[in-house]
């Protein structure tokens, strides 16, 4: 009965997430290129660019890979958000986290931003004895603005690149392996590293995003509270790592697992976290319950 709905319009409806949606609209595609499916069993590669890779994976040609890309970009991820008459929110990032080699460079994205300056004119203006006296001084009072305001952007800007340097070093496993490895993080842990009051990071991290190789984030996403593991080791796991272990649990299932086969296995990694934690989780990753992956 499932199979059947998924075959109505839109096509691709209650699956378990965006991935097998697209697996589902592809395999009824009527005209859908050869490779398709062995692709999309790539899919963060091909998100990632990464082309020669899936090609060698899949074993055809980088041309052909590409051709494959551009027919599954005719897809829909969330085929249900055309009922959806929210408007649709576009981010673009502050600041970009880039991997070169071994290490993690931080460029900030100023292209927003336009190349602030004093007109020359007024600085003649305010320094010269030409015009009224009252004149003069009114340019004078508005320079001394311009030039504190000039200062707060690249203050900002400073403090900005100052917190995502700290970021980057508290949650280096994050940024090369993925969301799975992010590590619980307090604005206190970022505040005492760079010498900042704790409210000074929580500006810079609400309402700011950043680009990474793993999806664009609000830097706030990266400070999340731990969740202790049982047994000797005392392993501390963030929120949103033990999300995406829910996450893979739930898409490498043979079956449906319900809520507390979930919890059972999650104990046996160490992580003890209750049922209705879980169905939690699991509903904040836009999953759906055993009985709709059935």
């Amino acid at each position: 009965a499932l199979d059947l709905v998924r075959r109505l319009d839109p096509q691709g409806t209650c699956t378990a997430d965006y991935k097998e949606s697209l697996l589902v609209q592809a395999q009824l595609m009527p005209d859908a290129p050869d490779g398709i499916l062995e692709a999309l069993a790539h899919l963060e590669l091909l998100e990632r660019g990464k082309i020669a890779e899936v090609a060698k994976k899949i074993k055809r040609s980088e041309e052909e890979v590409q051709e494959i890309l551009e027919r599954i970009k005719e897809l829909s991820p969330f085929p249900g958000r055309q009922f959806d008459s929210s408007e649709v929110r576009y981010v673009t990032p502050d600041v970009q986290v880039v991997r070169k080699n071994d290490e993690f460079v931080i460029i900030l994205n100023d292209e927003e931003i336009p190349v602030l300056g004093i007109n020359p004119f007024f600085m003649k203006l305010s320094d010269g004895k030409d015009g009224e006296k009252p004149v003069r001084d009114f340019v004078r009072e508005n320079i001394k603005e311009a030039r504190w305001f000039i200062r707060s952007i690249n203050q900002r800007n400073h403090t900005l690149l100052k917190v995502m340097r700290a970021v980057v070093e508290f949650q280096r496993a994050f940024f090369a392996k993925g969301p799975k490895y992010l590590a619980p993080l307090t604005l206190k842990d970022i505040a005492q590293e760079i010498g900042v009051h704790e409210t000074t990071v929580s500006r810079i991290a609400n309402g700011k995003y950043v680009q990474t190789e793993w999806g664009i984030f609000e830097i706030r996403y990266f400070f999340t509270n731990s969740i202790s593991g049982a047994g000797s080791s005392g392993s501390r796991y963030s929120k949103e790592a033990v999300k995406e272990m829910i996450r893979e649990i739930i898409q490498s299932e043979e079956g449906s697992l319900s809520d507390q086969d979930i919890a059972d296995l999650l104990a046996r990694r160490g992580i003890p976290l209750a049922r209705r934690t879980v169905a939690k989780y699991r509903k904040e990753l836009d999953l759906g319950s055993s009985y709709t992956r059935s």
